[in-house]
């Protein structure tokens, strides 16, 4: 099932980078990248997303979308092993809201992720140590 996740996945690297978008080829963000696996997967999205900024390392406020994750995804312990397949949900700073995300395309020794990410669009790219520090929770599809 997790192998569906990162195929589908790896069929949006190479969509542009847009705020808010979620078509695949078209132009997404790293929500619309999730939306766009979860409407393949399970067709309509459970909920519409409410407009939001682009800042990743917005301070304060609510945590918009670990709690949307928290609602639609199955939450992953800390020490659980890391399955390709697996949603990342990334603090970006200290008291920053938790504000990117991205799929884990491959574990082991050299783990790899796909995000969508700005003047890149959807890429995989090494999950290195910078990255999994900023790692706040881990999700799986249901």
């Amino acid at each position: 099932m997790a192998e569906d996740v990162v195929a589908i996945a790896r069929d949006w690297i190479g969509t542009p980078y847009r705020h808010q978008a979620s078509t695949k080829g078209v132009a997404c963000d790293c929500l619309g990248l999730i939306r766009g696996v979860w409407r393949e997967r399970h067709g309509q999205e459970p909920e519409a997303p409410p407009p939001y900024t682009p800042d990743w390392g917005e301070g304060g406020g609510q945590e918009v979308l670990m709690a949307a994750a928290l609602r639609h995804l199955v939450p992953v312990d800390r020490d659980a092993d890391w399955l390709p397949g697996d949603v990342l949900l990334f603090r970006m700073r200290a008291g920053a809201v938790a504000k990117h995300l991205g799929i884990l395309s491959e574990a082991g020794e050299a783990p790899r992720f796909i995000h969508a990410y700005n003047a890149h669009g959807v890429i995989d790219s090494p999950l290195t140590t910078p990255w999994q520090n900023r790692i706040a929770a881990r999700f799986r599809f249901s």
